[in-house]
């Protein structure tokens, strides 16, 4: 039985398509496509005039990403916002992360709208699905990777952790951030001190301080 295929729109994602891992079948493209047809092909005006097929997400196996000692990795828990799991990914992928992890559930899936929303970037990242995300970060300690859990009321700020060597930085959904059976399973919590009057950070603007924090502290 095949596959069903998905549908892509966006210029920069499709070209990265077109660089990256699946098989594009097919472009539409403005003049030749009038918009109201792209629009309508895709679901979305935000096309650019330009709209792929494409085969399906090609996730990947979240006990490879293990497999690589000194790797940088992130776990999103329960991030429901497409427009934030595609900025994180583009974040991780300009930053040279290893990989990304999120929940088969209760998470947003890397759709069109993440592709386009990462400009591309995680047809290059690669993004792996579990079931327990818990679970998971055992395995990662088990497979000598410290992991630590953003949370804006932790004591130590990010610049006094080590965040050099075999390294998962976890953060949480956009309302109540890491969940505390998720944050029980890290080695421990780090944060990005407030100095503003609003109560908290977007966290996509967080995960690219974190990760970034954490090559500034490898180079």
């Amino acid at each position: 039985m095949t596959e069903k295929r998905e549908r892509l729109y966006g210029r920069r994602p499709v070209e990265e398509a077109e660089r990256g891992r699946r098989r594009v079948h097919r472009i539409w493209r403005a003049p030749e496509t009038p918009p109201a047809e792209l629009q309508q092909l895709c679901g979305s005006p935000d096309h650019q005039g330009v709209v792929a097929e494409v085969d399906p997400y090609p996730y990947a196996d979240p006990a490879e990403l293990l497999a690589e000692p000194g790797s940088l990795l992130l776990a999103l828990d329960q991030i429901h916002d497409p427009q934030n799991l595609g900025a994180i990914c583009r974040s991780a992928e300009v930053a040279g992360a290893a990989g990304v992890v999120i929940p088969e559930r209760r998470s947003a899936a890397v759709s069109a709208a993440v592709c386009k929303a990462s400009a591309g970037a995680v047809e290059h990242l690669r993004v792996a699905r579990v079931r327990n995300l818990a679970d998971w970060l055992r395995d990662a300690k088990q497979a000598g990777f410290w992991t630590w859990a953003a949370d804006p009321d932790a004591p130590a700020p990010a610049w006094e952790v080590d965040l050099r060597g075999s390294l998962v930085l976890v953060l949480g959904g956009e309302e109540k951030g890491v969940r505390r059976r998720v944050a029980g399973a890290c080695d421990g919590s780090l944060s990005l001190p407030q100095r503003g009057r609003i109560g908290s950070l977007n966290v996509s603007a967080a995960a690219a301080a974190l990760i970034f924090e954490a090559i500034r502290q490898r180079d």
